[in-house]
């Protein structure tokens, strides 16, 4: 019975991890729907950004297992540190409203780079999830799905709201960061 609670905590955990890693790419679709968008652009930039979301964190979770045979009990404090890190620049960025950079999303080297700047924040959690023995498919496979659905809805959504929503996506996913920062350090 035990066992059971711990499974759905970290399952809980996950879920809501995803889904904060999840809110800048939606943001980010936000502002790239705000200046139209095809739908068949929506799938590729969509796929590609949901891919980046399970090799990013993989490769952060193979980095962070590494760290935690060096590092021992110093590596929680570190998970903890990049969370709180990672949270707070997400929250900065959205107070600031700086906007998005002008490149051509249409372009594979656009995609490219707009995928990748949603999904480095994925290799940071994933080291942080690494350090704690995350099970790594279901993490990889969550970040994935959430990060591909967030960018569909947020681009979609783009498409049709106002430019302040985007704002508020990713301060909301820097809030969760920095909560499980905290939780993590104490």
């Amino acid at each position: 019975m035990a066992w059971t609670g711990v499974l759905t905590g970290q399952l809980l955990t996950l879920l809501i991890m995803a889904l904060a890693l999840g809110m800048d790419a939606f943001s980010l679709g936000i502002g790239i729907g705000m200046r139209g968008i095809r739908l068949r652009d929506v799938l590729k930039l969509s796929t590609m950004i949901g891919l980046f979301h399970i090799i990013m964190p993989l490769a952060g979770i193979v980095a962070g297992q590494y760290v935690s045979t060096l590092l021992g009990g110093v590596a929680t404090t570190v998970a903890g540190g990049l969370l709180l890190l990672l949270g707070g620049h997400m929250v900065y960025s959205s107070l600031r409203g700086d906007a998005v950079l002008s490149i051509n999303h249409r372009t594979a080297w656009g995609m490219l780079l707009f995928a990748l700047s949603v999904s480095i924040d994925s290799f940071s959690v994933g080291i942080s999830l690494g350090v704690f023995a995350a099970n790594v498919l279901l993490t990889v496979l969550l970040f994935g799905l959430f990060g591909g659905a967030m960018s569909i809805l947020g681009l979609l959504l783009g498409r049709r709201v106002s430019s302040s929503l985007g704002e508020y996506g990713e301060a909301c996913g820097g809030v969760i960061l920095l909560t499980f920062g905290l939780l993590f350090l104490f």
